[in-house]
């Protein structure tokens, strides 16, 4: 079975477009293997060494005096891009904002820019999914019965992991370890912060079945089933006789 290795990701920035000088403030990143989480994740903060607009801020809530304590985003740039990997498909909501800063930013710094079909925007796929509806993530996150109650500033990390939710029922149906957001533990270390998932425990389930249905059952076995890996054992001690 060929590994899909999904990253997604949000930014937040200093405005819209970074053709005119706007800057990345924030990256956050959640990990998937085969659409399941595999508890990394990649969070960092970003000096833009420009003013953020008051209105800016008033979104994402990062203040000038709060970045300028973080690293510019030369200093990260190699970070981001080996958590990425060469495999890493990028998933965003949304997605031609983001990679529009991401690619503008690394090109920069002469890296080589994500091309468009490592991307998939959950934007899109929740339009031909939901058409004529507003699909923000808020609204994406009510539609699907996902808590997204801590969310009262935009955050990178935080909506990252919403996203990661968000992007499974888009697809179907999540798994039920997904709930990111509401069901984990976390232990930051460096610029990476660790997620452990919260598992329930169930009792397996027990079911009594009647002569009858076992009679049936082993019939069915007998009938359909040649030399059953469970029985193994059994068969070569009689092909040896």
């Amino acid at each position: 079975m060929e590994t899909i290795r999904e990253i997604v990701f949000d930014t937040e920035t200093t405005g819209f477009d970074p053709q005119k000088g706007d800057k990345l403030v924030e990256i956050g990143a959640v990990e998937l293997i085969n659409h399941v989480p595999t508890g990394r994740t990649y969070h960092q903060y970003i000096n833009p060494e420009r003013e953020v607009p008051e209105e800016v801020i008033k979104v994402h809530g990062l203040t000038n005096e709060f970045l300028n304590s973080y690293p510019s985003f030369d200093k990260i740039a190699k970070e981001w891009v080996e958590f990425v990997g060469d495999d890493g498909i990028l998933v965003a909501h949304n997605a031609t904002f983001d990679m529009n800063f991401i690619n503008y930013q690394l090109k920069e710094l002469g890296f080589e820019i994500y091309s468009n079909d490592r991307v998939i925007d959950t934007l899109e796929i929740a339009k031909s999914k939901f058409p004529g509806q507003r699909n923000n993530l808020d609204v994406l996150c009510k539609r699907f019965g996902i808590d997204n109650s801590a969310r009262t500033f935009h955050g990178a990390l935080l909506d990252a992991e919403l996203l990661a939710e968000v992007y499974l029922e888009l697809l179907g149906g999540a798994e039920p370890t997904m709930d990111l957001a509401s069901n984990i533990s976390s232990k930051k270390g460096g610029n990476e912060e660790v997620i452990t998932l919260k598992r329930e425990y169930r009792e397996s389930r027990k079911f009594t079945l009647s002569e009858e249905e076992l009679a049936v059952h082993r019939s069915f076995l007998e009938s359909n089933i040649k030399k059953p890996i469970w029985l193994m054992d059994e068969v070569k001690e009689e092909e040896a006789k």
